[in-house]
């Protein structure tokens, strides 16, 4: 399928901000509605950090709803778990810590079992674990964009209404106007800060207390370390206020690595994103498993992130203003949903302004919007703010019960992963007064 061309039939035309996943995808769903729209990002080219991103089967459905002939490209790059008995598995879930480390850590708290143990084995629809290297996926979804379409080096710094048009102000000093805006420039969005006001008790994201080690390790090193089995399959190792988790990326090539820490009181360096010292993560970890230990003495090129989210926002628009994705809720990494409900929201998104035919109208999409995405999006990032605690034991119900432990992770993820996005879609119309032709 040819990717969307920039041939409007809508009588408005749309500017996104920011140009990750959720503005790219924003951008393709508009040119297949007909809507005239351009990209602004404020960086000189595409480009996204981090590696591993998961992409769990709502994200797929997304990502094909939103643009079939983005599936031949998903495809190429999409790596899942080698052994064709643990295809269908999203995470086995082991224990990471030798025994006698859990009384150091948790003031005599006794290990639930041996190192090493496995506790649960997390099934996910038919395709199981599913992960993309980020740059290869924003390559992937930059070719469904048409040449042109985006302007670099464009950060917005203001957002308003002039008469019946939306200007939007750059930090060079420029200025745009469109008949609305859509906010996706990330968790440290300023079009967040124009939709909720500077005085906003949720316009700034969080520390979660949890900070990560990223790095990656080849997978000849990976394997000739912990095995096939372990190296080639998506892995979690728990522990008390840590988990490790592993699993491989660029078509079995490499092994992904992201090793989680617990942290009291505040990060305090404004940059999230710091060059690791070895002796630290060595630290932090010491007292864990073998294969944790090897897993990370191989690792290339570590970082270390902070880890922030978003306070529920009461509205995700404002007029004809409105954000998506990290900009409207910004979420941690424990439930691999992020990139998943970025997509979504774009699905949800252009179809509805793809249903209007006025400017008058988009106002009544972006509330529809907002009423469909607004609670769900909301409560994975707090779900996912507990699964962390649920992996590292810090969870007072279920504390280290096994037993306990298994049944909540055989069951916690189903309703992001099994979302009705047409029903979704459909509630979203009746909204608006329109009839639904899925």
């Amino acid at each position: 399928m040819p990717p969307p061309l920039n041939t409007p039939k809508k009588p408005f035309h749309i500017a996104v901000c920011g140009g990750g996943i959720g503005g790219l995808c924003t951008t393709i769903g508009l040119l297949h509605q007909g809507i005239s729209c351009t990209l602004y990002e404020s960086a000189p080219a595409f480009a996204e950090i981090g590696a591993g991103v998961s992409i769990g089967p709502n994200a797929l459905r997304a990502l094909t709803l939103l643009d079939p002939g983005l599936s031949a490209g998903y495809e190429a790059i999409a790596t899942g778990n080698a052994d064709e008995s643990k295809r269908r598995f999203w995470f086995e879930f082991n224990l990471g810590m030798k025994e006698g480390a859990w009384a150091e850590s948790g003031r005599g708290l006794k290990a639930p079992g041996k190192e090493g143990e496995r506790i649960a084995g997390v099934e996910c629809g038919d395709r199981g674990q599913e992960s993309v290297h980020r740059a290869h996926f924003l390559d992937v979804l930059v070719k469904r964009v048409p040449e042109g379409l985006a302007r670099f080096g464009k950060r917005v710094e203001r957002v308003e209404r002039v008469g019946g048009k939306m200007v939007l102000g750059f930090e060079d000093g420029s200025s745009e106007e469109a008949d609305a805006v859509i906010g996706c420039d990330g968790v440290k969005s300023v079009t967040r800060r124009i939709l909720l006001g500077e005085d906003s008790e949720v316009l700034n994201p969080t520390f979660s207390h949890k900070y990560a080690y990223r790095g990656l390790v080849p997978m000849e090193k990976a394997v000739e370390a912990v095995g096939d089995a372990l190296a080639r399959n998506a892995q979690q190792y728990l522990g008390h206020h840590g988990h490790v988790l592993t699993f491989p990326i660029e078509k079995g090539k490499t092994m992904n690595v992201v090793a989680f820490q617990n942290k009291d009181g505040d990060w305090e360096d404004e940059r999230w994103v710091l060059p690791m010292k070895r002796e630290d993560m060595i630290n932090d970890f010491a007292g864990w498993g073998e294969s944790v230990q090897k897993i990370l003495s191989l690792m290339e090129n570590p970082d270390i992130w902070a880890l922030f989210d978003h306070p529920p926002a009461p509205t995700y628009y404002k007029g004809r203003l409105a954000i998506l994705g990290d900009a409207a809720h910004a979420s941690t990494p424990h439930q691999g949903a992020g990139a998943g409900q970025a997509i979504e929201d774009a699905y949800i998104l252009t179809h509805l302004l793809g249903k209007i035919n006025c400017v008058e109208d988009i106002e009544d999409a972006f509330r529809a919007y907002d009423h469909v995405r607004r609670l769900r999006t909301q409560k994975v990032v707090v779900t996912s703010r507990e699964a962390a605690r649920l992996y590292e034991f810090e969870d007072e119900t279920i504390g280290t019960d096994l037993d306990l432990l298994k049944k909540n992770l055989e069951t916690r993820y189903s309703w992001i992963w099994d979302e009705d996005l047409l029903q979704q879609l459909k509630t979203a119309q009746d909204m608006m007064g329109l009839k639904s032709n899925l």
